[in-house]
Formats: C-alpha cells, sequence, structure tokens
C-alpha cells in the first residue's frame, strides 16, 4: 500500500516549492478553486493527488520544504 503524504497547513508558508518540485502531487489552494480569493499570503500547499508520483520525487519535495511541513501520514 503506498504512503499518503500531508501537509501541515498551520505549518505551510506558501512558498510553493513542493509544487514546482511534484506538481503532479500537490496544488496551492485557489489554483483551481475559481471560486475563492486567496491572498498570496494565505495559499497553502495541499495534496490533491497522494499517489500521482513516485515515492521519491514526493520525498525531494518533503526534503526541500523550508518550513518542514510534509510528512507521510501514519
Amino acid at each position: 500500500m503506498p504512503r499518503i503524504p500531508v501537509v501541515d497547513q498551520e505549518q505551510c508558508i506558501s512558498c510553493e516549492v513542493c509544487t514546482q518540485i511534484c506538481p503532479e502531487v500537490f496544488r496551492m489552494n485557489g489554483d483551481h478553486d475559481h471560486g475563492h480569493d486567496h491572498a498570496h499570503g494565505e495559499r497553502k500547499s495541499y495534496v490533491y493527488n497522494p499517489i500521482g508520483a513516485p515515492e521519491s520525487k514526493i520525498e525531494e519535495a518533503m526534503d526541500n520544504c523550508p518550513a518542514a511541513c510534509i510528512y507521510w501520514q501514519e
């Protein structure tokens, strides 16, 4: 069973590193949500497709996250 990545929304600093490294798994809220207006500081990363990339690519996003807010669900 594949591991599921999770983003801690309270720790996310909206840097978008994860979405740049692994756009198959991560998005910023508001990117595809035309019904809401989000100021840049309020946009947070989230996992929209947890099995969209190999674990090694997801771990690269985790390792490069300056807030260290992405982890594997227990």
